[in-house]
């Protein structure tokens, strides 16, 4: 479906972005929070609300509901993008390459040995066999087994990392690094 059709259907024209700009405005975003419903309302239920048939009149009809949010949202988000430019701007090459050093390294054996022990902790306190996935199955998104239930392991960060897109169609195990051990989190039911 070409924009133009997109336009046409929906009888909304479409913002003209420069390259990479929303990708940038959206990671702000999801730092600084600016669109969330307390800031900008529920958009899911506010367009069912709205009754209109044009762009202009959405603009009109919401612009009275939340006088104030555009500009609220706005300043969130440019104010947590200032704080990010100045840290993009400390970014060097040295950063960077200690930046993949951590995550190929220590991040990716941390991570693997830290499934491996959290499966095992798991399966051992429900009385239930576990395994590591295969090849095949962490192509599916499968991190181990506990019994017969698949499961991935995942850092509570990622809980509120919203801007990744990845589906995940297994229980997801959350564990959160503590400095007396690992906090375990996932829904008993699964097992």
């Amino acid at each position: 479906m070409k924009n133009s059709e997109v336009e046409q259907l929906s009888n909304a024209s479409q913002f003209d972005f420069p390259k990479y700009t929303t990708q940038i405005i959206n990671l702000v975003n999801s730092n600084a929070q600016g669109t969330r419903p307390e800031v900008v309302g529920q958009m899911s239920e506010l367009i069912q609300e709205f009754d209109g048939n044009s762009l202009q009149e959405w603009i009109q009809w919401y612009s009275t509901k939340y006088p104030n949010a555009i500009e609220a949202a706005t300043d969130k988000i440019y104010s947590k993008f200032q704080e990010m430019k100045y840290a993009v701007d400390l970014i060097n090459r040295e950063m960077i390459e200690a930046w993949v050093k951590d995550l190929v390294y220590t991040k990716t054996y941390c991570g693997l040995k830290f499934q491996s022990a959290i499966i095992a902790f798991l399966a051992g306190k429900l009385g239930k066999t576990w395994r590591l996935a295969t090849i095949e199955e962490e192509a599916k998104g499968i991190d181990g087994f506990i019994g017969e239930t698949p499961i991935q392991i995942k850092s509570a960060t990622y809980k509120i990392e919203s801007r990744l897109s990845e589906t995940i169609d297994v229980p997801i195990v959350y564990y959160e690094k503590k400095k007396d051990g690992i906090n375990i989190e996932y829904d008993q039911s699964i097992f």
